[in-house]
């Protein structure tokens, strides 16, 4: 047992000896870098679809200097629109290199993730952050403001040809009846080139389509799986896919604001807080029958698509007039305060009643429009 002891006292002693005799050597110490200075190969750029592929631009900075590898630095290249302080801003990495080019398709599928419309220039700013290859001492470079224009790129979900889009289902409240003449309501609303959307009751754990023919079934919009977690909310949709978009089991028969989007290829489904109106009448001492909750057939509005009413008045100035939606009752009410078109006010029942609309300075005949998508109604001389 003395034996083995001493023996292990040895061997500690001897590595102890070891170490002391390999000394690590310390760290090295780099020196502080400095922020890299950016600048861009255009003040203002915008591509052509015929030439996406094409470089567009480029972003050049100088050298960080930092004490190591200059082919190992790290850059984040970092493009936002203009006054969001890169809140959102798209991202590229670049390592070793002092700048960076996009093509026309790069930059433009930039500008349409940072919401930019076709078309419609609008400035967005740029900067470039250094690193080390650890993500040490960022360095962050000034500011560079570019104008840019995104081109349009074709909508991922081919448009209706017939330009229309009409609701069929059994989660809605007509049923799989198709046809060849649908009512307005069923007919939802081109919000814009490539959006429609329309205000539904659906009853929960039905499906429903749409269809750009009334009247046929050849075609439809609909969605690839309708079991996917949150489908009835939105999600994904197309050209002929084999499962009908689902009704809200969760919120049950309740109303919805329903709205389409060929150009992403998705859809949103929110449950809304008031019906929409089957009908929409005129009342007021600007019409002829004087302020009743009771008109005549004469100043009902005209549905042209799914909330969107207009009707052709006779105005003389000095006089007020609202809308109401149900014969016999004094809401739902509609109004506003302006003689040309505005927000649309409304009281549904237990609130303050909106405003009455005043009628135009010249006399004659105007067009009133009543937008519930929008929420506004607009007043046109004729």
């Amino acid at each position: 047992m003395k034996l083995f002891f001493k023996t292990f006292m040895f061997v500690a002693a001897a590595a102890a000896v070891m170490t002391a005799c390999n000394k690590v050597d310390d760290l090295p110490n780099y020196g502080n870098g400095s922020a890299p200075q950016l600048t861009a190969s255009a003040a203002s750029v915008a591509a052509a679809p015929a030439d996406s592929s094409a470089d567009l631009i480029t972003f050049s900075w100088t050298t960080p200097a930092y004490a190591a590898d200059p082919s190992t630095f790290k850059y984040i290249v970092e493009i936002d629109a203009a006054g969001n302080g890169f809140a959102h801003a798209a991202s590229r990495t670049v390592i070793g290199s002092l700048s960076t080019t996009f093509t026309g398709k790069e930059m433009n599928n930039v500008l349409l993730g940072l919401g930019f419309a076709f078309n419609v220039a609008g400035d967005v700013e740029v900067r470039v952050i250094s690193s080390y290859g650890n993500n040490n001492e960022r360095l962050t470079s000034n500011v560079v403001t570019v104008n840019a224009t995104p081109y349009k790129v074709p909508p991922i979900v081919p448009l209706p040809l017939s330009q229309h889009l009409y609701i069929v289902g059994g989660a809605t409240d007509f049923g799989w009846s198709n046809p060849a003449q649908m009512d307005p309501v069923r007919e939802l609303t081109r919000l814009n080139e490539t959006t429609w959307a329309g205000i539904y009751h659906l009853n929960g754990g039905q499906g429903y389509l749409l269809l750009p023919d009334a009247g046929s079934w050849a075609n439809k919009y609909s969605v690839l799986d309708n079991s996917i977690p949150g489908a009835a909310n939105g999600g994904s949709f197309g050209f002929n896919n084999p499962q009908d978009f689902p009704g809200n089991v969760a919120q049950g028969d309740n109303w919805y604001r329903m709205t389409y989007d060929f150009q992403s290829g998705r859809y949103t489904v929110v449950k809304e807080d008031h019906a929409l109106g089957a009908n929409l009448y005129i009342t007021g001492d600007a019409t002829n029958d004087g302020w009743t909750n009771s008109p005549s057939p004469a100043q009902q509005f005209t549905q042209l698509t799914n909330g969107i009413f207009e009707i052709t008045m006779s105005f003389v100035p000095g006089k007020l007039y609202k809308f109401l939606n149900t014969l016999g009752q004094w809401q739902p009410q509609f109004g506003g305060d302006s003689a040309t078109g505005t927000t649309l006010g409304s009281n549904y029942g237990g609130g303050n009643d909106p405003a009455a609309i005043p009628t135009p300075a010249t006399a004659g005949n105007y067009k009133v429009r009543v937008d519930f998508h929008a929420g506004t109604y607009t007043v046109t001389p004729l």
